[in-house]
This record gives structure tokens, C-alpha cells and sequence, in this order.
């Protein structure tokens, strides 16, 4: 067993293995707040029964952080114990309930880490997953206890006027008696039974803006967003991202709202993106606020799909939750699953939703597949943890989204809908697991391919690593056939050296030296399959064989990305840009131009060049890449995905030894070749996509003005290239003039990453503009830290602006627009050879670990993959994790990932 130290002792290892169901069942829970930011006083009674399938112990609740002053059973006084965090009750009732009344205070003003009940702005909020209800009362705090619950909140009617809680309010006015003068209440009643994590209070001077729906059963409904008082101009597209929610969750799956009222509320004080608490929903104002001002279109379909993902949990993760936290993909994986297809649904065409699939997959191509290759590599379905805020992570939400994928891959888009039906059938109401959720998709689909390979394809929830899938072809031309070879293997990750097969889907097609799309027939088959077909691998060598095959093809292989997995096939540059230039699927027609801008990298990487770096970028590439900016029919946001080079972080995981400052100057390098060979059809690009009339956030407007900021943006690296200062004054007048913030950021973008001197001026006006707009603040640090590094200038500059009177490292969206940006997202800044920028990360990290334990650990995993690193920069790494793990008072949080790293 791995023990960590800590301030209070060895750390525990919790095992999945170890399941146990709870002593005791809680029924009921009645919660009374007396609210005050110093101290806070809540009154706990609650309904318990013993769980007669365990054996007879003691009632041991947990707490973290609390006072306690009163424990009644039965309404007596009772005797108790404290060990450690957990309050003991021993000779309980054995038959029948009991009542327990449990009586503590906290402080939630003094609460940095933002979980449990704290305060933001004045106002109180919660955040109880995972392990955050213990900070609030003594309780099961399990997700497998599930109760119904009644809330109480009082306070002060000028501080606080808003007073919200989970469900349907029953009950509201004025307090009376001695005491409560100018003090109010609201009671609030939640109809449906949930675990701990999912409660929810808020407190506050809050706005709202409402709307009354009406369901298809005809059944009305109200829903609510509620912001700071100034920001209701910006709750718009919240809003009618929650409609579209409710609509779709409706339409697509048969699954109605099933609450009076449903509710947003807005902190700029919160860790994650937003929580799914039963009715009301609490989010971070990143994924709430948003006009045409203030809002980039990114921030536009981030907030789409946030709002859209915290809804669906509504029953995907409420309705029906986790048995224990191993199971937190059952939730997450399948909810990421829904609000991705909900984004690509609401596209108005094919070519938004391949755009949209595009960039799902390039996120977790570069940050879950190097999570499977590090320190931190997990299963889908954990087996065991030290502190469960570690394992939500890419792994848990895109992979098992992915896994989510396949299985509606292998049963089809109408069995997946006929599996989720059977899914709430047999487990609404239910604290379930994830077999529980695949057995309920194959049971509904009993001659899909998923229920044949079932115990197989759970192997996708059990085995960490991301498959490698190796593929060759050989044409018959005799006989004219074409036989692919498949390969499938597994690296070895923490704990487990050896994997078993996978089941992996892959979507096949062959493309014709014209371009033309061949008809696919397999060998044994009296009738071609259509120019497309879906190959179940098992094995771990299979082969595939197509007949009347009249010309050699070139092999479209895993079209639209149908498994998670490591493509090796041998393509020549030719076969490459045949796929990019005419296969029918268009995330391999991207997928061939990554892959012939990775092979360029790599090359010139590997080439002995000056530190200027090599360009290696050949001619057809080149010429590929206007025929994509030129191609009359293609959409502008494709075209953009396609002329983005790979990012360094994707280029550094095809490496087996990384030198950070190497693979930087070669993608600048590459990016500046781009820039002055296509300058004319960058200005084309340019002006024929910077007019786009009115602002609106849908997908065609988006693009369009994707494309015009990369234009932009290389126009003006061409420019500095060539001591032009035509487009660097055109880009700082578009700027001035821009009547959007995408438009605005694009520019400012621009001037930076090209390192012109009208940066300067132009970051100073965006500050004085928007100095009392948070969410933009948090735009101009992250551009700065997140700045292309040209002689080391950026980490000073770093330092600078966390000097800077609007920086807070308390606030978490603050400490990562500056920290975050710069350790995380800017790694030719912050791989230095001197190693400081490791010492910073490590002083961050260390600060963090004392505030907010969780966005610490987070930091702490941006040196994850430092064992790849080169010298100096490898040694220097080890250093500073070092120098973190002899830190003696480290939370759980940050030990655990910091000894995974250090671990041989």
C-alpha cells in the first residue's frame, strides 16, 4: 500500500475491490441554515435505518472543518466518540428508524479552498463533489446514500435577498421573534432522491432572468439564471443554451425535465467548470456571461456546451448516479458523450458537425493521450485512488466519452436510444455502476456486435494505455484484391505491465489515385458494402480483405476517429495528400494534413540546424495547404483546423526524447514558412471573410471569422519577416475597430504572437476598456502569459503581472489565465534551459497547495511527462518536483500527484 505523509498522518489507498455498502441508509434529511460568513449554523436532522444485508456496527459520519455542539438520537442526548474526521455512534436502534439531530458550525469566510459552503463576492455558495457535504454537516458522504431533503436557509433580507436551494421552493417570508429582525427565510423541498454531492445552497444579491416552457407533455416549467446585478446583459445565450437543452434531451432521448423549476447561478469563485446539483445548477460565470463585447465565439459554444452537459446530468448522473467515485465515468463519460452530440446536433450541416468531431478528438489527442502514457495513467474505471478530486480528468470525461462512442458505434445511433431507455427502466432512482450501464445498452441490442464482445469491450473500463493500432496493405493486382493487416498492442502503464485485446471499431474506406471513392466488397461477399464499411478488430493480428478492386487504393483507415486508439500506417506523402485532397471523410482529410506537417516537424527536429530552427515544409504541402485556403466549397472552420500546425505538445508525445526549446523553434520556423508563401492567399483569406455583418455566434460566422484571425495572425508574422508595417497598423486599426470581441482578440492575438511592437499599446487599451470586466482581465493575462517566447522574455513578464494589482491567485480562473497559461499551455516559454521556469511552476504550486488544494494538483501535473524531457531540462524538472515532495504539509491533493511523478 502507498502511504503519503501528511500533517495528520499516512494518507489511505482506497480500492475498488473494497466496496462495501453502507451500515446504514439515511431517508430523510432536514437541513436548517442560519447563515453569517464568520459562523454559520447548521441544524441537522435526519432519518436513518440500518442496512440489514451488513452486519451490525457502529455509525461512523464524516466531517471536515466543523464545530460541533449538540448529537440527539431520538431527541435524547447521546454518547459519541470522535476518530479523527469521523463522528462514532454506537448502540443505535437496530429495528425500524431512528431520528438523529446533529448540531455544528463552520466558517465559510474563512473557506479557500471552495468546497463545502464558502463565501464569493459576498455571497454564499457550495460545491459538494466530490467529498464537500462533509465540510457542511456530519454525514454518509457517499454517493450510494441517496435521501430526500428539505432546506431551510436564513439570513439577513438586505445581505442576502435571494435565498435558493435544491427543488421547489414551498415555503418563504419573514422571520419573527427576538433576534431576527430584518432576517428572512425560504424553504425549499428537492422531490427526488439524491446522494450528498448533489446538494446545493446559494445566498446572495442576485438578478435573474426567467423563462416559462412549456414540455411537450404540455407540462409548464421555469427556468432561472441567476447573476450579479450588472451582468444580466451577458445571460442571453445562457439562457437559450438551456432551452436548447431541455428541447433536445426531450427529443433525442425522451427525457422531459422533471422538475418546477430549473436553475443557473454564476460565481466567478469556483474550481471547475459548473456542477450539476438537482435543480440548481452552479456555475463558473466563464460558462454563463457572454455578449458580442465580451465573449469570444469560443466562449460563445463553451458556454452551449457546459450548460448543455450540467442539464443532460440531470439524469444522467442524477437521476441515476455512481455506486461509489470508480464509477465517476458512469456519469461523466456518458454525460461529455451527450453534450458533444447535443453541440454537433445542433450544427446546421455535415461540415460543422466534422468540424466539431475535429476538435473533440484533438483534445483528447494532445491531453488524455499523454495522461495514458505518464505517471497519472488510469483505467476509465479506476481501481484505486488516494484523493478522488485527482481523477477527474480527461480520462475519466473524453476517454469514456470515446468509450460511450464506440458503443453507439457498434449498436447504431437508434439501439443506442432504445439501450438508454432499458438503462432507466431497470435503474432510475438507483446508484448503479458502469457494467451496469454497457449491460443495459447490449441487453436492449441482443444481435449488436456489443453484445457479443461484451466482456471483451469492458476491457475499454478496466485497462489503462491508449491502444496502438498498427496497420499495412498490400494490392493483388492479378487478382485484384487489396488485404489490410491490423495489429492492435498496448503499452504498459502503473500496475499493470500486461494488456489483453481490445475490441476496437474502425471505420474503413479506399480512395482512388483520382480521388474517386471505391466501392468496398469483402472477400466472401456477393454484393459491395457501399464506399464505407465498420471492422470489429478482436484480435491481436487480423486481416481484411476487398475484392474487384481495379486500382491500387489508398487505405482511408479509422474515419471519423471511431476508436480512441494510435494510427501507425505507412503512408507515403502522395497517399497523404490524395486523402487530404478528396477523401469523402473529413476528419481523415485533416488527419492526412496533421500528419504530413508531424512527419515535416519530426524530420527537421531530427535534422542538426541552427537555433533558429530548421524549415521543413516541402513545396506540395505548401501548395496543399492554398488549395484548402483557395477550395471554393469547404468551410471556413475547416479550412482553419486544417492549416493549424500541430500543436508542440502534440509533436513533443511523437518523440521519444523531448527538447522543448528544439520542437519550438521548428514549429515557428514552420509557421513563418507558412505565413510568407501563402502572404497573397492570406490576404484573399483575409478580406474575404472580414465582413460578416451582424454578430451572431452560429457555426458559418464563427468560421469565417476563425479563418480571417488566422489570416490576420499570419500576415502579420509575414510581416515581421519582411520589416513590413502595412498589415501590423491594418491589424491595430481592427482592433481599435473591432464590434465583437472575437474580431478584438483575434487582432490583439495577432500583434502578440507576432511579437510586434503595437502590442504594447493595444494590450494597454484592452486593459483600460475592459479593466472592470473580469472575464476579459482573465483574456489579458492569459494572452500575455500564453505569448510566443522569443529570448526568454515571457517568465518575467509573468512575474510582472502577478504583481499586478488585478491579479488574485485565490480566485481560480484568475490563477490560471496567468499560472496556468504559462506552465501549462506555453511550453516553449516554460521550458527553459536555466530551469527557471520549473522553479516558478514549483512556487506556484506550493502557494496553491495552502489555498485551494484542488487547482494545486492540478498545477502540479504539468510536469507530468518530464521523464521524456532532454538535458538540462530533465534534471532541472526532477529538481523542482523534488523540491515540492520534501515540502512537509502537502495536501493529499498535490502528494499524490507529485510521489506518482517521482515514482520509478
Amino acid at each position: 500500500m502507498l502511504q503519503l505523509r501528511e500533517a495528520d498522518g499516512p494518507a489511505t489507498v482506497i480500492h475498488r475491490a473494497d466496496y462495501a455498502a453502507p451500515a446504514y441508509w439515511i431517508d430523510t434529511v432536514n437541513l436548517t441554515f442560519d447563515l453569517d460568513p464568520a459562523k454559520t449554523r447548521v441544524l441537522n436532522k435526519m432519518t436513518l435505518r440500518r442496512n440489514v444485508e451488513v452486519a451490525l456496527q457502529p455509525l461512523k459520519l464524516i466531517g471536515e472543518e466543523l464545530n460541533l455542539a449538540r448529537v440527539l438520537v431520538n431527541g435524547q442526548g447521546a454518547s459519541f466518540k470522535m476518530e479523527g474526521k469521523q463522528l462514532v455512534l454506537d448502540n443505535l436502534p437496530v429495528e425500524g428508524s431512528f431520528e438523529l439531530e446533529i448540531f455544528t458550525t463552520c466558517a465559510p469566510i474563512k473557506n479557500t479552498s471552495l468546497t463545502g459552503l464558502y463565501v464569493s463576492n459576498d455571497s454564499f455558495f457550495t460545491q459538494c463533489e466530490a467529498e464537500g457535504f462533509r465540510r457542511i454537516t456530519y454525514f454518509l458522504d457517499r454517493p450510494d446514500v441517496m435521501a430526500s431533503y428539505t432546506v431551510t436557509l436564513r439570513a439577513d433580507q438586505q445581505k442576502y435577498p435571494v435565498l435558493l436551494s435544491n427543488g421547489n421552493l414551498v415555503d418563504a417570508g419573514l422571520l419573527t421573534g427576538t433576534g431576527n429582525e430584518g432576517r428572512h427565510f425560504a424553504t425549499w423541498v428537492d422531490p427526488h432522491k439524491k446522494p450528498s454531492y448533489l446538494f446545493a445552497l446559494v445566498a446572495g444579491q442576485l438578478v435573474c432572468r426567467e423563462q416559462r416552457i412549456t414540455s411537450r407533455a404540455g407540462k409548464e416549467h421555469l427556468l432561472q439564471v441567476y447573476v450579479r446585478p450588472g451582468d444580466m446583459d451577458k445571460t442571453e445565450h445562457a439562457m437559450n443554451s438551456l432551452m436548447a437543452s431541455v428541447v433536445w434531451d426531450e427529443a433525442r432521448f425522451g427525457l422531459p425535465l422533471d422538475l418546477e423549476r430549473f436553475m443557473i447561478v454564476a460565481t466567478s469563485d469556483f474550481n471547475m467548470g459548473a456542477m450539476e446539483n438537482k435543480g440548481l445548477n452552479i456555475f463558473n460565470t466563464k460558462y454563463v456571461l457572454a455578449n458580442q463585447a465580451t465573449a469570444t465565439d469560443a466562449d460563445y459554444a463553451n458556454i452551449e456546451s457546459v450548460v448543455g452537459h450540467e442539464y443532460f446530468h440531470n439524469w444522467t448522473g442524477n437521476r441515476i448516479t455512481c455506486r461509489d467515485w470508480f464509477q465517476l465515468s458512469l456519469k461523466e463519460g456518458l454525460t461529455v458523450f451527450r453534450d458533444q452530440e447535443f453541440s454537433m446536433d445542433l450544427c446546421a450541416d455535415a461540415s460543422a458537425r466534422a468540424v466539431k468531431r475535429i476538435e473533440d478528438v484533438r483534445v483528447l489527442r494532445t491531453a488524455q493521450f499523454p495522461e495514458d502514457a505518464g505517471p497519472m495513467a488510469h483505467p476509465v474505471r479506476p481501481d484505486s485512488y488516494i484523493e478522488i478530486n485527482n481523477f477527474y480528468t480527461v480520462t475519466i470525461y473524453e476517454k469514456g466519452a470515446e468509450v460511450v462512442r464506440m458503443m453507439q458505434t457498434l449498436v447504431g445511433r437508434a439501439g443506442f436510444a432504445k439501450g438508454m431507455t432499458l438503462y432507466f427502466a431497470r435503474h432510475d432512482g438507483q446508484a448503479v455502476t458502469c457494467d451496469d450501464f454497457a449491460q443495459a445498452i447490449a441487453d436492449a441490442n441482443p444481435d449488436s456486435e456489443l453484445a457479443r464482445l461484451l466482456p471483451q469491450f469492458k476491457r475499454w473500463y478496466s485497462q489503462a494505455g491508449t491502444p496502438r493500432l498498427a496497420a499495412d496493405g498490400h494490392y493483388d493486382a492479378t487478382a485484384q484484391t487489396y488485404t489490410l493487416n491490423f495489429s492492435q498492442s498496448c503499452a504498459a502503464t502503473p500496475g499493470q505491465s500486461a494488456k489483453e485485446p481490445f475490441v476496437i471499431p474502425v471505420s474503413l474506406g479506399l480512395v482512388g489515385i483520382s480521388g474517386a471513392a471505391l466501392p468496398l466488397q469483402l472477400q466472401g461477399s456477393a454484393d459491395p458494402v457501399g464506399n464505407s464499411h465498420l471492422f470489429v478488430m478482436t484480435q491481436p493480428s487480423e486481416s481484411i480483405t476487398f475484392i474487384n478492386v481495379d486500382e491500387e487504393p489508398v487505405p482511408s483507415i479509422l474515419r471519423s476517429f471511431t476508436a480512441p486508439v494510435l494510427l501507425d500506417f505507412d503512408y507515403s506523402d502522395a497517399q497523404l495528400l490524395t486523402l487530404l485532397a478528396a477523401d469523402l471523410d473529413p476528419f481523415n482529410r485533416w488527419e492526412a494534413g496533421q500528419r504530413l506537417a508531424l512527419r515535416s516537424a519530426i524530420n527537421s527536429i531530427a535534422t542538426a540546424a541552427d537555433a533558429t530552427g530548421a524549415t521543413g515544409l516541402n513545396d506540395a504541402y505548401i501548395e496543399a495547404m492554398r488549395r484548402v485556403l483557395r477550395h471554393p466549397t469547404l468551410d471556413a472552420a475547416f479550412k482553419e483546423l486544417v492549416l493549424t500546425l500541430p500543436s508542440e505538445t502534440y509533436i513533443a508525445e511523437q518523440l521519444d526524447v523531448v527538447d522543448p526549446q528544439r520542437i519550438h523553434a521548428v514549429r515557428e520556423a514552420m509557421r513563418a514558412q507558412l505565413a510568407t508563401a501563402l502572404a497573397p492567399d492570406w490576404q484573399w483569406a483575409f478580406e474575404a471573410h472580414s465582413d460578416n455583418g451582424a454578430y451572431r455566434p452560429d457555426a458559418l460566422s464563427a468560421g469565417r471569422r476563425a479563418l480571417a484571425g488566422m489570416a490576420l495572425a499570419q500576415l502579420c508574422l509575414a510581416a515581421r519577416d519582411d520589416a513590413d508595417s502595412v498589415w501590423p497598423g491594418k491589424t491595430y486599426q481592427r482592433f481599435k475597430d473591432a464590434g465583437n470581441m472575437t474580431d478584438c482578440a483575434n487582432a490583439l492575438q495577432a500583434l502578440i504572437s507576432s511579437g510586434h511592437a503595437l502590442a504594447t499599446p493595444a494590450l494597454a487599451r484592452f486593459h483600460s476598456q475592459f479593466k472592470k470586466e473580469e472575464l476579459v482581465i482573465d483574456k489579458w493575462f492569459a494572452l500575455q502569459a500564453g505569448a510566443c517566447d522569443r529570448g526568454g522574455q515571457v517568465l518575467p513578464a509573468v512575474r510582472q503581472l502577478m504583481a499586478h494589482s488585478d491579479f488574485n491567485i485565490r480566485n481560480p480562473n484568475r490563477a490560471r489565465s496567468v499560472i496556468f497559461s504559462y506552465c501549462n499551455a506555453n511550453p516553449g516559454a516554460f521550458h527553459r534551459t536555466d530551469g527557471a521556469g520549473y522553479l516558478f511552476w514549483s512556487e506556484q504550486v506550493m502557494a496553491l497547495n495552502s489555498i485551494n488544494p484542488q487547482v494545486a494538483a492540478r498545477l502540479a501535473r504539468a510536469l507530468d511527462r518530464w521523464k521524456k524531457l532532454a538535458e538540462p531540462y530533465r534534471s532541472a524538472a526532477r529538481e523542482a518536483i523534488a523540491r515540492i515532495a520534501d515540502k512537509t504539509d502537502l495536501s493529499n491533493d498535490v502528494r499524490e500527484v507529485i510521489s506518482r511523478a517521482l515514482a520509478d
